[in-house]
C-alpha cells in the first residue's frame, strides 16, 4: 500500500506529537475500527481509523488515493477514544 502525506504537516506532527506519518506503515489496519469523518464538509471522503501501532491505540485520519492512502493526521488516542474502542469490541 502506498502512503502519501504532506511533508510540512508530517514535520509539525513529529514536533508536536513525536509521531511520524511514516509510522502509518506499521499501523494495524486489520484490527482497526473505521468511521467516515463527517465533522465538516470536506472536498474528499475522509476516514478515521482507531487501531494499534505497536501496543498503543492511535487515531489515523486519511483519504483514499490510487493504490494507497493519504495521511491527514495521526496521533495517540485519548482516554475517551480508548474506552469507545474497547466498548466496540464487546458489542455483538
Amino acid at each position: 500500500m502506498r502512503i502519501e502525506y504532506d511533508a510540512v504537516k508530517n514535520h509539525r506532527n513529529i514536533l508536536e506529537r513525536g509521531l511520524s506519518f511514516d509510522s502509518v506503515k506499521d499501523f494495524d489496519f486489520s484490527t482497526a475500527f473505521f468511521f467516515i469523518d463527517e465533522r465538516k464538509n470536506y472536498p474528499e471522503v475522509r476516514y478515521l481509523a482507531v487501531g494499534y501501532l505497536k501496543n498503543r491505540l492511535h487515531v489515523l485520519c486519511f483519504s483514499d488515493i490510487k493504490n494507497g492512502i493519504r495521511v491527514i493526521s495521526f496521533r495517540k488516542a485519548n482516554t475517551r477514544e480508548g474506552i469507545k474502542y474497547e466498548k466496540s469490541l464487546t458489542l455483538d
